[in-house]
């Protein structure tokens, strides 16, 4: 049985290769397509545009390694199949359980990388791009998405503060400060034209105008820079760089913290995508097993171009799924860990229900 599940899971895993290899090359095309209508652009050269492209690699390593999974998976088993090999395995006593074993053996080191490119690798090389991109195309002062018209809130003990801008080098402008006593009476209003970050814990801020308030008494005073003391840091703002699906776990963490602290602000966005990040790999896994009752078609059922195109919708709709649980999570306020699981334990439930139906037929 160790031959043979080693030779199941060598098929598999150079169908994987071979598949992940042929979508990554054209995901990339299309991405290059994409930028060569922001070539001419300022300084943005088509030699720029391909390093843009090659830095987003690895956030397309991390999304299509489950699609590439499937229809890798897919297509290994559909060659078995097609030269009858599967058969001889099955009335040669190999089990289901046998053969998904060998195939998921393929699937964990698979998973692992996924992982290893979502957390490490993807999102150091999508900041790296942005900032090329906004470099080359002369927009150094370029503003990033802002999360509501009125810019970004955020909250730290009694103190509210609202952040108009954030640059693309993650420096802030329009910056607004709001600190209130015990009794949530307004205390000190301060407003300043720009900050940078210095130190753990400190920005400078600079143009800042201070109103303090001390029963009826205002006392107005400004001061061309100030030292601001607030557990903001950069990595909270990495968010108007790159989608938050996209960031490591370690800033989805911080901002769920912060933001979400005394409910500042909504974060489920945030953690969404945190249980995303931690289940997404999962889903190289479950592919696999999806694919598994494809194996018991016979040729008269549809050949290997049938079964390639039932994985490209089956992966197109997980894809499409998993999205719109996402946004269906944070508009409705679904509980953050089931918008998350939800579409990986449907595709697996299936999948298992369809192997026990056919096991035991």
């Amino acid at each position: 049985m160790r031959t043979l599940t080693r030779y199941i899971g060598r098929d598999v895993l150079f169908s994987t290769l071979a598949v992940f290899a042929a979508l990554l090359s054209l995901f990339a095309f299309f991405d290059l397509v994409n930028e060569l209508s922001d070539v001419g652009k300022g300084g943005y050269t088509i030699s720029a545009a391909m390093i843009f492209v090659a830095l987003h690699l690895p956030s397309r390593v991390y999304e299509l390694f489950p699609v590439a999974a499937l229809i890798g998976t897919l297509f290994g088993l559909a060659q078995l199949v097609a030269n009858s090999e599967y058969t001889v395995m099955r009335a040669s006593g190999a089990s289901l359980w046998q053969v998904g074993w060998a195939v998921v053996r393929v699937g964990v080191p698979l998973a692992a990388l996924t992982f290893l490119a979502g957390e490490f690798v993807a999102p150091p090389a999508e900041r790296l791009a942005q900032t090329i991109r906004v470099a080359a195309k002369g927009e150094t002062t370029r503003v990033f998405a802002q999360q509501f018209s009125s810019g970004f809130w955020f909250r730290q003990d009694r103190m509210f503060v609202n952040i108009r801008t954030v640059m693309a080098d993650l420096s802030i402008a329009g910056i607004r400060i709001y600190e209130f006593d015990d009794a949530m009476r307004l205390t000190a209003a301060r407003s300043a034209e720009a900050g940078r970050f210095v130190e753990e814990g400190r920005w400078e801020l600079t143009d800042v105008k201070s109103t303090q308030i001390a029963g009826d008494v205002a006392t107005a005073t400004s001061a061309p820079t100030w030292i601001w003391h607030t557990v903001l840091r950069p990595s909270l703002l990495t968010v108007y760089q790159v989608a938050p699906e996209r960031l490591e776990l370690a800033t989805l963490w911080d901002n769920i913290r912060v933001l979400g602290a005394g409910g500042a602000a909504k974060t489920s966005r945030f953690e969404i995508a945190f249980w995303n990040k931690i289940f997404y790999p999962f889903a190289v896994l479950a592919m696999m097993i999806v694919a598994l009752p494809f194996a018991h078609f016979q040729r008269r059922q549809g050949g290997v171009g049938f079964r390639i195109f039932t994985g490209t919708m089956l992966g197109l709709a997980f894809f499409l799924i998993g999205r719109l649980f996402s946004s269906l999570g944070v508009l409705n306020d679904w509980p953050p860990l089931v918008s998350a699981v939800a579409p990986l334990m449907v595709f697996t439930s299936v999948a298992i229900g369809m192997l026990l139906w056919i096991e035991r037929r």
